[in-house]
Order: structure tokens, then C-alpha cells, then sequence
């Protein structure tokens, strides 16, 4: 066991994890030149293709430190991005040591800072690198100087690497060996193993990656999941490289994974322990909290007869991706479908992607929101995760939503614009630090439906990619809260209502009619889009009906002919609007939702 090392990649969205890791896969061979490509740990042609890491990759190294010793290093990939942070938090979990790695032309950005904390609460051995060295614009010694403000650490015990060109990377290896402690536990005592991620093979059922703590798992043991209770066979054990290398026994402080033929992608949840039937742990190993979930939205299929499909698909989502929450749900305009639960706008966009590609589900989303809790008249305290739910203004006392504490790092010129938006967005601006001459940290209090929809991307326009934003939950407060109702022809569109602030229920009731008015086909008859607050409409657009010359036959002869087929036509069309429905097509409900 002292020759096992656990460590995960920790760094902000594009500081170069992915191809840090795989200059440590070249140097130890553990994949061959001919297999090599780059980012070899992203697997989804969707990381591939945007540049980012959306799952945590497990991989097991062997480095030859000296002629008579061999390390095995079990190497964690993590995810950059604020909307994957439940990933890092999960491989912290099975981690002795973290490598915090510093882009050299950016510096400490935001979400950095929030995944080292999550280290250092773990009690991970921190080894920092910065990466990039061999950039022109490279600002090694300004770097150096925020790790050590950050930190604590002393100069030499910083890294400087390249993942592009290799240079350095011989350090990092061995500072891995030399730094991070070797995993504590007992071979001998009762098994006990983590289950820190999972995945679903439609041949060989849900392969379960773990960490073993404590105890020694064999082929062909009979263990129990803690949290299910249920008993299966270790059909197939082994360690995680490219491929899944079999193995007849594990001991403890290594990683690898656990074929038992589940089926059932219910019967097995992450952060889970695995215990011996025979000789079970007395506790199981504290986990994972519950991921809260940030946004709220309704996925229905295209289909109506998909909706077992989209189920089965989003619960083998689900063992790969266990921050998605989803419960059914019904609406009048779309049928049925689920109310999911996202970490943020990209983890849904992501999660929508990986349906179509992965399971060929097309879905409908309805607009994003939030939850919060509203408290009526007679003093019951009502949890709203949809706008359906909300009560009656007569019946409504108030509404409290969720706020969050956001942190923004950015350069000083930006501080106005950044500023300006925050406020806008009904921000309160608490305080500002400067980390180093040249970056500027800002703190505000935002509401957290407001940074639903476009705030990440505003924020990157505005300052020109150099702002990072991370945030944290604080609580609820007291808010002046409507909901926006869609009308076509008095007919109300569940799928289209949306909780807004009132400042903002004009503007937004006004964009939605005018959204809709160009995508919505013609018919007969007229259609009338309105916004309305309860009985109050705040904004209307017509579509006027297409028009058959039914006079065209009439040549010359008296006016009243032509009147007669006038009035006439007006008669059918008042009946065709009384009995017409106005249905919403599919792409109008996505290009609704893509809303500025």
C-alpha cells in the first residue's frame, strides 16, 4: 500500500487538466504512441468537441521511480466548469492529494479557489503547478506570488510545467510520489469501499467505479450495497486504465471497479459503501451530501408514447451523471414528462445533448427556472418548483426566492460594466478585494433566477472572457414575485408561464408575444397573443388570418353581391375562431426558450 498514490487534477474551466494528463499517460505508458490522442480521458464526442470536461475520469498509472520501485498512481480527471463542481467534489471524496493547477496566462480564476477549499476541507495534500510555462504571455513570477498569497506554501514547492510540450512534467511525477501521503487502511479488517462514480453497459449492466478504504474484495465475493441492503456476486473486479483490466483481488487504498450484472439502475446510488456478506463493515463510509439543484425544468418527449423511453434513458443518466434529479410531471400543452433538476444552464444544455446523441431522445424544454416558496393567506408555506403551482393572487400572502453569494475575479477596467449588470440583474454589491495590482475580486448577493438564463455568457462578453464567476447558496428572502401567463386566443400555454420579478414582467410578457408572433404559422382565423398577470393583460400581438378573395368571382354587377360573400366569410371565420385551436409547434417552444 505504500506504493498506491490517489490524486485528482483540480483547475479552473481550460487551465489544462486534460492535457496535463495526458503528457502523465505518455511519460508512464500507459498508453501506447499508437493509441495516443489528445484529451484521451474525455470519452463523450461532446468534450471533444467543446473543449471541456463534463465527466471525472478514473485512470491507474505505473511509474518507475527508481530501478527497484514502482508506483501505482490512481489519477482522477476532474471538470473545470461550475455547473460539473458536484464531479470534483465526488473524486476529492476517493483523493489523499489534488494537483491545483494555474493557467500562467490567466492566473487564480474563481472556480479554482472554490475547488481548492473543497480540497483542503478534505485534508488532500495540495501540490500546486503552473502549467503553460512556455506561453509567450506567460506570468510565472505574478502567478507564483497569488499561489503563495492563496496557499501559504513556499515558493519552491511550486511546479512549473507545460502539459503542451512535456517540459516539467518529470516534476510533477515526482513530487506526486515524494508529497502525497500513501492511503491509510486495513487489508485485514471488514471490506469497506466507496462507490464514487458509475456508468451503465447495455451488455454487462452497471459497472460500479469504487475506492477500497478498508478490507480486501476478491473475485467472486459475496458483498452487500449499504444503502439498498441488496446482495450480489463480484461477477468481475479489476482496475480502471483505457480498458477495464480484470483482477483477482484488490487490497485496500487502491481504485478500480465492480461488475455484479445490476440491471436496475435504481439499485445502486453513488457514495454508497460495499461491504463482505459475510464479515460486513459496522458503518458505512460518510458519502456525498445530496446535490441540490439549482434550476428547474420539464424535459417532455417529442412523442407522447417516448415517455417510458425518456424515463428508462434519464435513470441510466443518472449513474453517470448523479447531480440530474427528475420526478414525472403532466402539462395540458405537452402531455407527459419529467420536472428535472439541473446545476446550472449548461449542465441542462449538456444533459439535453447527451440524450440525443447517447439514447436518440429528442426532447421539449420548457422555460428554466428556480425554486422558491410562497405562503399564502392562511399561513401554509408552499414549495413552487413549476409557475402551475403558484397559488392565486388572492389567495398569495408572499414569496421568498434564493439567493446566492457570488464571487467575480476579473481585471480592473471591467469593473464598471461588470458592476452595471450585476445591478441590473437586482444585485447588492458587498465588497470588493484586490488579490494583485492587476485582478479584482467583486462579491455581490444575486438572486439565483437571475443568472439563470444569460448571465454567464453577459458576463464573459462584457469582460472579454477574463471574468471567472463561482457562487454559493445562501438563503431565501422576501421578493415581489407574478407569474406570466401566455394566452393564445384566451387559452392559457402552461408550458410558456413563467415566475418573473415585476419589474420585469412587462418587458418580458412583451418579448414572448413578439417571439411568438414570428413563429407561429397563420391560420384562418385571427390569433391573439397576450401576456397577462392574473386578470390584468400586459402585452398583445395579433396575427391577422389569411384571406381567400371570395369576391374575385364577382364581375361588375351591384356592391351588395360582394358584401353578401363578405359578410358571409366573416360568419365562418367568427365560427372557425370559436372552435379553432392554436397549436404551438415544437421548434417555436425551443426558440422560445432561447430567449435574450
Amino acid at each position: 500500500m505504500k506504493n498506491i498514490r490517489n490524486f485528482c487534477v483540480i483547475a479552473h474551466i481550460d487551465h489544462g487538466k486534460s492535457t496535463l494528463s495526458d503528457r502523465l499517460l505518455e511519460i508512464t505508458r500507459t498508453i501506447s504512441e499508437r493509441d495516443m490522442k489528445d484529451q484521451a480521458l474525455d470519452s463523450m464526442d461532446l468534450e471533444r468537441e467543446r473543449g471541456i470536461t463534463i465527466k471525472s475520469h478514473a485512470i491507474q498509472l505505473h511509474y518507475q521511480h527508481t530501478d527497484d520501485e514502482t508506483y501505482t498512481l490512481n489519477l482522477i480527471d476532474t471538470p473545470g466548469h461550475v455547473d460539473f463542481s458536484y464531479e470534483v467534489s465526488r473524486s476529492i471524496a476517493a483523493c489523499e492529494g489534488a494537483l491545483l493547477l494555474v493557467d500562467a496566462t490567466q492566473g487564480i480564476q474563481a472556480q479554482t479557489i472554490s475547488n481548492l477549499y473543497l480540497a483542503i476541507e478534505h485534508d488532500l495534500e495540495i501540490i500546486p503547478i503552473i502549467n503553460k510555462i512556455d506561453m509567450p504571455n506567460a506570468m510565472i513570477d505574478e502567478v507564483m506570488e497569488q499561489i503563495v498569497d492563496l496557499i501559504g506554501c513556499d515558493l519552491d514547492d511550486i511546479v512549473l510545467a507545460s502539459g503542451k510540450t512535456g517540459q516539467g512534467v518529470d516534476n510533477v511525477l515526482t513530487a506526486i510520489v515524494s508529497r502525497i501521503p500513501p492511503p491509510k487502511g486495513d487489508p485485514e479488517a471488514p471490506l469497506q469501499a466507496l462507490v464514487f462514480d458509475s456508468v451503465f453497459n447495455p451488455f454487462r449492466g452497471v459497472i460500479a467505479y469504487y475506492k477500497i478504504v478498508n478490507g480486501t474484495l476478491r473475485k467472486r465475493d459475496n458483498v452487500r450495497f449499504h444503502h439498498t441492503q441488496n446482495e450480489y456476486a463480484a461477477d468481475e473486479i479489476g482496475i480502471l486504465q483505457i480498458n477495464l483490466i480484470p483482477q483477482k483481488e484488490m487490497a485496500a487504498g487502491n481504485v478500480g471497479y465492480i461488475i455484479t450484472g445490476i440491471k436496475n439502475s435504481k439499485e445502486i446510488k453513488v457514495g454508497d459503501t460495499i461491504t463482505h456478506v459475510s464479515n460486513p463493515c459496522e458503518e458505512a463510509i460518510q458519502g456525498f451530501e445530496d446535490v441540490k439543484p439549482m434550476v428547474y425544468a420539464g424535459l417532455y418527449p417529442i412523442e407522447n408514447e417516448d415517455f417510458e423511453n425518456l424515463r428508462e434513458s434519464l435513470e441510466k443518466l443518472q449513474l453517470n451523471d448523479s447531480s440530474l434529479t427528475f420526478e414525472p410531471e403532466s402539462s395540458a400543452a405537452l402531455g407527459f414528462g419529467f420536472r428535472c433538476g439541473f446545476l446550472g444552464m449548461l449542465h441542462l444544455e449538456i444533459i439535453q445533448e447527451r440524450l440525443s446523441r447517447e439514447f436518440d431522445m429528442e426532447v421539449i424544454t420548457t422555460i428554466p427556472n428556480v425554486s422558491y416558496f410562497a405562503y399564502t393567506t392562511k399561513g401554509q408555506k408552499l414549495s413552487l418548483l413549476t409557475p402551475t403551482d403558484f397559488p392565486e393572487p388572492t389567495q398569495l400572502d408572499y414569496v421568498e426566492e434564493p439567493y446566492i453569494n457570488a464571487q467575480v475575479i476579473t481585471k480592473p477596467e471591467y469593473f464598471g460594466p461588470i458592476m452595471t449588470l450585476c445591478l441590473e440583474k437586482r444585485g447588492l454589491f458587498k465588497s470588493q478585494n484586490y488579490l494583485t495590482p492587476t485582478r479584482v475580486e467583486m462579491i455581490f448577493e444575486l438572486p439565483l433566477g437571475e443568472i439563470v438564463f444569460d448571465f454567464y455568457d453577459r458576463l464573459k462578453s462584457i469582460s472579454r472572457g477574463y471574468a471567472s464567476f463561482d457562487y454559493t447558496p445562501i438563503e431565501y428572502r422576501k421578493s415581489d414575485l407574478v407569474k406570466v401567463d401566455i394566452l393564445l386566443n384566451s387559452e392559457s400555454v402552461d408550458a410558456l408561464s413563467a415566475l418573473v420579478h415585476r419589474d420585469k414582467a412587462y418587458s418580458f410578457g412583451r418579448k414572448i408575444c413578439e417571439k411568438l408572433k414570428e413563429l407561429l404559422p397563420r391560420q384562418m382565423f385571427v390569433i391573439a397573443i397576450q401576456a397577462s398577470i392574473g386578470a390584468k393583460i400586459i402585452a398583445r400581438e395579433t396575427i391577422s388570418a389569411m384571406r381567400k378573395d371570395v369576391t374575385a368571382k364577382c364581375y361588375g354587377g351591384d356592391i351588395s353581391r360582394k358584401r353578401k360573400l363578405l359578410e358571409k366569410q366573416k360568419k365562418g371565420k367568427k365560427k372557425m375562431r370559436q372552435i379553432g385551436s392554436v397549436e404551438v409547434p415544437q421548434k417555436a417552444f425551443l426558440d422560445v426558450l432561447k430567449l435574450d
